[in-house]
């Protein structure tokens, strides 16, 4: 059993807020740092801030279209299963 298949769907897909969150809240502690080692203020954490929101939404997105994929991929596995093979209709006298 593969890893991804361990947990359904949204178990795996309810992280990607808390990925967006916790990158713009970590560059922006890094740019704060800039800040007060360069005196830059408030450029750096402003730059921070516009760069973990851009990788987050990046992420963001990348993660949900994947998720889309897996959800049409199962859907049409699904309507295969669904549609065996189909009688013949007819008299046989």
């Amino acid at each position: 059993m593969s890893a991804d298949r361990r947990f359904p769907g949204w178990v795996r897909y309810s992280g990607i807020g808390l990925e967006l969150a916790g990158a713009t809240a970590g560059l922006a502690l890094v740019g704060y740092w800039i800040d007060s080692r360069f005196g830059t203020t408030p450029w750096g954490i402003l730059g921070g801030v516009v760069i973990g929101l851009v990788g987050g939404l990046y992420n963001l997105v990348r993660e949900s279209l994947a998720a889309v994929r897996e959800a049409k991929t199962e859907d049409q596995l699904a309507s295969t299963e669904d549609s065996g093979p189909k009688e013949r209709g007819g008299n046989r006298d």
